[in-house]
């Protein structure tokens, strides 16, 4: 009886962590939506997006899910270093976080699962915050808006070069995750780390963000369909819509849905909705975790069941989208209400933290 009373209390303890404050329950819900949309991405082929065909709109999570990732990570950016628990050296903080996660990532790519790892990208993007914690919320937005209008212009003929086709080029476009151009994707960390210095409590802040976000998405859509890249290659390049293409629609449609859903994610956390979605939530609120477990569990399981890890076609056909999305779910409740924080996040957080304070006293 008294083991059970403790884990009781522990479970009632964990729930109020996880409801609330500072805790913002839909980010995590956004993130969790976030990571099944990247298991998505990575276990199935998924469809182009025809919007007017329905059959095709699972597409969504192709391109959208590692943006929405990478916009969070901004919103959290923000939070976290003007909170109660903000590190006393926010620079620092965001220094050592980098280097972890990069570690992260390097070691995921060594297990040879056929996805291009996130972290590397995610951890420079973490460094490349740190000149941006202190600055104006309006120069955030018309940072993100430069690098969004002006950036892939640039991309293509970096991306041409024959670099990337050498063995450097080919070791420098995994240790960076260049799949996710860091100076691209440096527009939608702005934009989320602008969003997290919103008033997120107040619903017609939330209203007026998601508005805003889903009419720029939808005039980027609408863009793509009636005034489609060119067929020049240059301009092409330059105007895609398509995911992964570093165009100006998709960055522009991609980065514009992903503040949305991430309003609307807020929204729906203020109803009675926070506790039917809860399994997404505790999954989003160890995104690293869940990221991580992703690419282990793919790696054991297509070496057990292939005699190798690096082939992609052959794992999907073993249909591993459900038991892998529904165990890593199921784990992650468990964890969150039995153990709270996530491995991976507790462990970055002892690193960085500590260490940023010390180096800040």
């Amino acid at each position: 009886m008294v083991a059970a009373a403790a884990v009781a209390d522990r479970v009632v303890g964990n729930l109020r962590r996880l409801d609330g404050p500072p805790r913002i329950p839909g980010l995590d819900l956004a993130r969790g939506l976030a990571v099944i949309g990247m298991l998505a991405a990575h276990l199935f082929t998924l469809p182009e997006i025809d919007w007017t065909d329905p059959s095709t709109w699972g597409g969504i999570a192709g391109g959208r899910s590692s943006i929405l990732f990478a916009t969070l990570a901004g919103v959290s950016i923000s939070i976290v270093t003007a909170g109660p628990r903000a590190p006393r050296a926010p620079g620092r903080w965001l220094a050592w976080r980098a280097l972890v996660l990069w570690v992260i990532g390097i070691a995921l790519i060594l297990t040879g699962v056929p996805v291009y790892v996130i972290l590397p990208a995610y951890a420079i993007l973490f460094a490349a915050a740190i000149p941006f914690v202190r600055v104006r919320t309006a120069t955030l937005w018309i940072g993100a808006v430069v690098v969004a209008l002006v950036v892939p212009w640039l991309l293509p003929p970096i991306e041409a070069a024959p670099f990337w086709d050498t063995a450097p080029g080919e070791a420098v476009f995994l240790l960076t995750g260049w799949a996710y151009p860091a100076p691209l994707w440096l527009a939608f960390l702005l934009a989320g780390m602008a969003v997290g210095r919103l008033d997120l409590t107040r619903p017609a802040v939330l209203w007026t963000t998601a508005g805003v976000g889903f009419v720029v998405a939808a005039v980027a859509e609408t863009l793509a369909v009636v005034a489609p890249a060119p067929d020049d290659d240059y301009l092409g390049q330059v105007w895609r819509a398509s995911e992964h293409s570093g165009g100006i629609l998709e960055v522009w449609g991609s980065g514009g849905f992903a503040i949305a859903i991430i309003a609307l994610c807020v929204l729906v956390c203020r109803t009675v909705l926070r506790a039917v979605v809860l399994p997404i939530r505790t999954l989003g609120a160890m995104p690293l975790t869940a990221y991580s477990a992703q690419i282990v569990v793919w790696a054991v399981w297509a070496f057990m069941a292939l005699g190798t890890t690096s082939d992609l076609f052959g794992f999907r056909a073993l249909n591993p989208f459900w038991p892998m999305t529904l165990g890593i779910i199921a784990a992650c409740l468990v964890w969150a209400l039995l153990l709270g924080r996530g491995p991976l996040e507790r462990l970055v957080d002892r690193v960085s933290r500590p260490r940023a304070d010390r180096l800040a006293g």
